[in-house]
């Protein structure tokens, strides 16, 4: 597998991309509804709480959603650098308007933007962190610890790797067997699902690395609070 090319910005913000992600939506949202919902569970408030919280990675505002449609007093930003995938999301935000803005926000860099808070009551983020470098997965996770207020939460449902070969084998057997048609599209991948497929795992890490930027950043209540194969939501919140 080649590597050496980083095609993470090109691919989201792709119309074709963002066709193809938008087509599979309602299949999407089944699927990550459950972890999505334990994202909010695991927030600190209160259903009639009123609380500010930050979706970095927003893509279409899935994850914003449903905790926005949990805690019906609660304000968003979802904050993405692809302005096509915010974009795919408009009418689904409709029901939501006036509880939240976007934000433009390359995690690439260290620069936050204004329009984000200093202080945030949470953030959340949903399968984006993977697409980082080593060195701003844990340059993020310190500047979101800065942004949180104290007592504030970060969650993060995310993909990781194993360095465990049988693990490995293990993830992808069940997986396979839980989906053969997908195992079987995965054998006949076209130049640009092959693309895709490599941008997805080029910067995967394995669990204990994350966890361990997490506690370089300051974190307590450091914990894995669900694990599916390879497929996590982890997190922690900042002291009070």
């Amino acid at each position: 597998m080649d590597l050496s090319t980083d095609t993470n910005a090109a691919i989201w913000k792709s119309e074709e991309h963002v066709q193809s992600r938008t087509s599979k939506a309602d299949e999407l949202e089944r699927r990550n509804a459950a972890q999505w919902r334990l994202m909010g569970d695991l927030l600190p408030f209160g259903e009639q709480d009123a609380f500010t919280f930050l979706d970095l990675g927003s893509g279409t505002g899935s994850a914003a959603r449903a905790i926005l449609a949990q805690y019906p007093q609660s304000t968003a930003i979802l904050a993405d650098f692809s302005s096509q995938m915010m974009a795919a999301g408009e009418a689904e935000m409709k029901p939501f308007s006036g509880r939240f803005h976007r934000v433009v926000f390359d995690m690439l860099t260290s620069t936050w933007p204004a329009a984000i808070p200093t202080r945030l009551d949470a953030v959340v983020s949903s399968m984006c962190i993977h697409h980082m470098p080593d060195h701003r997965k844990k340059g993020l996770f310190a500047e979101i610890f800065e942004h949180l207020a104290p007592g504030g939460w970060y969650l993060n449902y995310e993909a990781v790797s194993t360095g465990d070969p049988a693990v490995e084998d293990a993830w992808q057997r069940a997986n396979d067997r839980r989906d053969p048609e997908q195992a079987s599209k995965n054998l006949h991948r076209t130049p640009q699902e092959q693309a895709r497929h490599e941008n997805h795992v080029r910067y995967l890490i394995p669990l204990p690395q994350q966890l361990d930027y997490l506690r370089s950043a300051g974190f307590l209540g450091i914990d894995v609070y669900w694990k599916h194969l390879e497929n996590v939501i982890y997190g922690g919140c900042r002291p009070t």
